[in-house]
């Protein structure tokens, strides 16, 4: 048991399919944050199945994301997060005051290869670098 006073702050992604973009971005989060921070992902419209190319793209930087599902996005999820991140949903996200939100405008990678994918996944690794070292400073 952990007798931190302060509770580690807690990110949620946002994106309609939950299937690359939101899942990339929370697998690199865990990783690369080592637990600082409590990672949470969701869809609007969640697709069946996690992108293949996202899958792969993770996978050449050693992340393995294969066992994610996409999950529906709830009211509880963005209630319980400090940092909601949307990758556009546009306004099928819920709005709570005292959040911090952020609107991450990134290309879709639904349908492509995982050529087109490694940019996304590359640019989805330099926010979140940033994102950590805003969020736990001392990290670096």
């Amino acid at each position: 048991m952990s007798t931190e006073t302060t509770k580690k702050p807690s990110v949620l992604f946002v994106c309609v399919h939950n299937a690359g973009r939101s899942q990339m971005a929370a697998a690199f989060l865990t990783t690369l944050s080592k637990g600082a921070i409590e990672v949470r992902s969701a869809g609007s419209q969640p697709a069946n199945a996690i992108n293949p190319a996202a899958v792969e793209a993770m996978s050449e930087l050693g992340i393995d994301m294969s066992a994610e599902i996409p999950k529906v996005l709830t009211t509880e999820a963005v209630k319980e997060s400090d940092v909601v991140i949307t990758m556009g949903c546009g306004d099928e996200c819920p709005y709570f005051p005292g959040k911090r939100y952020e609107d991450w405008v990134l290309e879709d990678p639904a349908g492509q290869g995982v050529v087109a994918v490694r940019p996304i996944r590359d640019e989805i690794k330099t926010r979140i670098e940033g994102l950590i070292e805003s969020l736990v400073p001392a990290a670096k």
